[in-house]
């Protein structure tokens, strides 16, 4: 065997003595790890039920801080007021019961799954609804222990949360969506909840809600005082924007849409009847049902929302074209009855002259003493007309444009359906105004957070 050889013979052997003595150190590593773990939780050396001091191993409360990570927002109700939110919730404090030594920093945690080796605040959520801990594929959750006494747990979970909401500004709203986290037994003078220092709430990045959009959150206190003592408690205060483009193309536009195919029926003829009656019915019908639509997907408050308004005034209009109908029907039967007794007065006159003229041709031997139709010039009566007229003449009135302008409609119908294409438009396109100025003002004038 060549020196060579016999150098890479050496080397094998010496690579599988270290490998051997590095899983012997593992195993001894792992064996260290139970050891400690008996020697702190051990039968008759830890009592879960006694909660740790206070800071510096005082008599004072136990701290414990909170920190949240918003995994996702799945639904925001409106109906039922409610939101559902997963998340992963941590505590940490200190018990200095559980402290152990870290043999040289190479032991820098002892982890557990089971939640009632050691003691846990008494911590609820006080607005929750539902919730759930996720258990797929095992339990989401784990205790750390750290060689100084400080405990870290970590638990995913969803909760379905209430939110009272304020729709007076819907769609145009913002909502404030709580999350309240107390202590349901230990008192201040036991325990007291504190946010983690630095970054308290993170939430994801890529965070999507189909109709919100949450604008910003605060972290508060929120003790509570009652006859039994006084509670620890935060709050995360999340405020969600609705998102306007849904409701502008739902709701906005096919309401705009519909009130002015309801003013097609001012440019039909007064005769067509069936026309402008199935044109009123079929616009009225539409509106009244999207607005029952609108309003089954919202809870029944006892307060005007902006979008009652809306659809009101809509429906308002839609109704107005209808009644502007049966007023030019009205109308249009009025200016028939009286062409009708016009005609059969110029009738009667005709006959009246008719058979005056045949009572002349009859009587033509009979003497009449007839009156000069044309006055002298030196009649008084005259020359007051003549001067009269030459007045007249000087000083012509002021034609009225309104009145010259419907004076080439000569029925009264005619003249309604005309006004009415000017006036409808114009008081629509001024509620309009007044609408979107008062709700866009008020939605940054009731900003409160």
């Amino acid at each position: 065997m060549g020196t060579g050889n016999f150098f890479w013979v050496i080397f094998y052997f010496a690579s599988l003595c270290s490998a051997s003595l590095a899983n012997n150190a593992k195993i001894n590593f792992r064996e260290k790890e139970k050891k400690v773990l008996d020697q702190i939780l051990g039968a008759g050396k830890y009592d879960a039920r006694i909660r740790p001091s206070g800071i510096n191993g005082t008599d004072g409360p136990a701290i414990v801080r909170i920190n949240l990570f918003v995994r996702s927002i799945m639904t925001i109700s409106d109906i039922k007021m409610e939101y559902s939110v997963q998340l992963t919730f941590r505590e940490q404090w200190t018990d200095e019961r559980l402290k152990f030594d870290d043999i040289q920093g190479r032991l820098k945690y002892l982890t557990l799954t089971e939640a009632n080796r050691v003691w846990m605040p008494d911590l609820f959520f006080s607005n929750e609804k539902e919730g759930h801990f996720h258990n797929i594929i095992m339990p989401n959750v784990y205790i750390r222990i750290f060689p100084n006494g400080s405990v870290l747990y970590s638990i995913r979970i969803s909760l379905t949360l209430a939110c009272p909401m304020n729709l007076k500004l819907y769609p145009l709203d913002r909502q404030i969506c709580s999350l309240r986290m107390a202590s349901y037994g230990w008192t201040t003078n036991d325990l007291v909840f504190l946010w983690k220092e630095g970054d308290p709430v993170q939430v994801v990045k890529n965070l999507h809600l189909p109709r919100f959009t949450l604008e910003k959150f605060l972290t508060d206190y929120c003790n509570s005082k009652t006859n039994t003592g006084e509670y620890s408690c935060l709050k995360v205060d999340l405020l969600f924007k609705r998102e306007f483009s849904y409701y502008l193309i739902q709701i906005y536009i096919p309401c705009c849409m519909l009130v002015i195919v309801s003013w097609v029926s001012f440019w039909l003829d007064q005769g067509a009847v069936p026309a402008r009656v199935s044109l009123g019915v079929t616009t009225l019908l539409t509106m009244a049902t999207q607005t029952s639509g609108i309003n089954a997907s919202l809870p029944p408050v006892s307060y005007t929302k902006a979008i009652d308004v809306w659809t009101g005034v809509c429906l308002t209009f839609v109704f107005g074209a209808l009644l502007e109908f049966a007023l030019v029907n009205y109308a249009s039967r009025s200016d028939m009855h009286k062409e009708n007794m016009k005609k059969k007065r110029r009738d009667l006159e005709q006959a009246s002259i008719d058979a005056a003229s045949d009572l002349l041709d009859t009587d033509s031997n009979a003497t009449f003493a007839m009156k000069p139709l044309v006055r002298h010039p030196g009649d008084p009566l005259a020359l007051e007309k003549l001067r009269q007229c030459e007045v007249h003449m000087q000083a012509p009135k002021r034609p009225n444009c309104c009145k010259t302008w419907l004076s080439k409609f000569p029925t009264r119908s005619k003249r309604i359906d005309v006004i009415s294409r000017i006036t409808f438009p114009l008081v629509f396109a001024l509620f309009n105004l007044v609408y979107w100025s008062t709700y866009l003002f008020r939605e940054e004038e009731d900003e409160t957070f």
